[in-house]
């Protein structure tokens, strides 16, 4: 029976030696990948039960074309890239060593023992369809015309194929000082990409498979579930560029960029970055789930967005901010995605302005937000017994109800000199107040500078000290 056959046998009548059968079929290759993803063999045991596991629960949806070779090969490389994740073991050096070692006792080829630490790390740089191709060619040793059967194409279109994803594997190769032909390179992953997995292993995977994960530990149903959450992600970011797509089949017409509407919020999971196409400023909206769309702004709010991190918390280097004469460069952002939505921000922002983000803890200049007197009148203790709170602004006035003391601390934050504000009161209860809210032009600058501090004083009893604090802070610099 061939592997789909196996599929539909152990979907519809749950059958163990079908389910047996696809396992002692590919778990070598599922194997072999994941050892050259985690480097250790207890490892790629755990990503090889995973994968078998992820089969199991998903044989019912697999559709009769799909090749189980690719899908195999794709998912192994999900769930390798999520035990990484958990562990942060992906380093380089650590891998290659270990690699060496192995490679110097099974004697194989120069050209293996230089390519085989990063193959994993080439095939990354392929699309899905080279790399599914490649893997049946070269991993499993199908022949073209095997190879484009199970692929539902020509067989000189699989030809064409391979050749184009062995060309981009020679040229990873030779930017890291591998110099062959792509004959040799296919030569020596024929040769040697497939090891033998652990005798017991198979056996392992069938029954923990067969048992629906029940027996399986704790840490590899934490894999398998990194692995789905990252196969999810994957169908996500097809959706941002149909998503995107719509939208500007569409028109991206001002009602759809209208920041007083809501019109924005009804599009497909939709992300788009892109140097302004606005002549004037609208500002910034904030959505719930992360959503968020922008025009005419500049960079330190799209990192906001992107990283939930303030404008004057962001460390920016400055040529970033003013590119030129004409001053900062000015962007339109929409985001409404829903799976990961910040996360796809990120990735645009290093795809197209080649920027990353990290945290770190800086001294930097604050405000320390302390008790000047306890005995105030205006900080009364929430008589609500909910959890519930609501800052609602009107007329000038912010008004607090049932709020606890960070809910001042996020209005303050940044307003005086763009400096952060600390919470050093101790306050822990929630509270409700009436605060005075100038935040127009001229009126707000006068207010930050003559009335903020009167106001905190003496309605709740609270003051801004000035201080130099290490707190976490997000640093923007050039992707490497």
């Amino acid at each position: 029976m061939n592997d789909m056959a196996l599929i539909q046998e152990y979907a519809d009548r749950d059958s163990e030696p079908a389910f047996a059968s696809l396992v002692h079929r590919h778990i070598h290759l599922v194997y072999s990948v994941a050892f050259r993803y985690v480097g250790n063999e207890p490892d790629a045991q755990d990503v090889t039960q995973a994968v078998f596991l992820i089969l199991a629960k998903k044989a019912a949806s697999l559709r009769q074309r799909t090749t189980l070779t690719g899908w195999l090969y794709e998912t192994t490389r999900f769930a390798a890239a999520a035990l990484l994740r958990t562990k942060v073991r992906r380093q380089n050096r650590e891998q290659e060593a270990y690699m060496q070692s192995t490679l110097n006792d099974s004697g194989p080829n120069e050209l293996w023992r230089q390519i085989a630490p990063i193959l994993e790390e080439a095939m990354n740089h392929l699309s899905e369809k080279e790399r599914a191709l490649l893997a049946l060619r070269f991993f499993d040793n199908k022949t073209a015309a095997e190879t484009a059967a199970l692929l539902g194409i020509r067989e000189g279109a699989a030809h064409k194929r391979a050749a184009r994803g062995l060309s981009k594997l020679r040229r990873f190769f030779f930017k890291r000082g591998i110099d062959s032909t792509t004959a040799m390179i296919a030569g020596a992953i024929s040769a040697n990409s497939i090891q033998a997995a652990p005798v017991a292993l198979a056996n392992a995977v069938t029954a923990v498979a067969a048992a629906k994960g029940a027996a399986v530990s704790g840490s590899t149903l934490i894999l398998v579930k990194g692995a789905l959450q990252l196969m999810a992600w994957t169908k996500t970011k097809m959706a941002i560029v149909m998503g995107t797509a719509a939208v500007l089949a569409a028109g991206t017409t001002a009602a759809v960029w209208n920041l007083r509407s809501e019109n924005w919020l009804k599009a497909p999971p939709t992300l788009i970055l892109r140097p302004t196409e606005f002549s004037r400023g609208g500002g910034a909206v904030f959505g719930a789930d992360q959503k968020v769309i922008a025009r005419h702004e500049t960079l330190d709010t799209v990192i906001m967005a992107a990283y939930g991190f303030q404008p004057h918390r962001l460390i920016l280097p400055k040529n970033l901010m003013v590119p030129g004469p004409n001053g900062p460069k000015l962007y339109d952002v929409m985001l409404t995605l829903t799976n990961h939505p910040q996360e796809a921000l990120q990735e645009e922002i290093k795809k197209q302005l080649g920027l990353v983000a990290k945290r770190e803890i800086r001294e930097t200049d604050v405000m320390l937000l302390k008790v000047k007197n306890p005995n105030a009148a205006g900080l009364r203790v929430s008589e609500r017994k909910d959890d519930k709170g609501f800052t609602p602004y009107s007329s000038g006035k912010l008004f607090f109800t049932n709020q606890p003391i960070s809910a001042l601390v996020m209005a303050l934050d940044g307003m005086v000199d763009g400096k952060p504000v600390l919470d050093r009161t101790g306050l822990t209860n929630r509270y409700t107040f009436v605060f005075p809210w100038k935040v127009e032009g001229r009126q707000r600058e006068s207010f930050i500078k003559n009335e903020l501090q009167d106001n905190l004083a003496n309605q709740l009893g609270l003051e801004l000290v000035p201080s130099r604090e290490p707190i976490e802070m997000l640093v923007v610099e050039k992707a490497q």
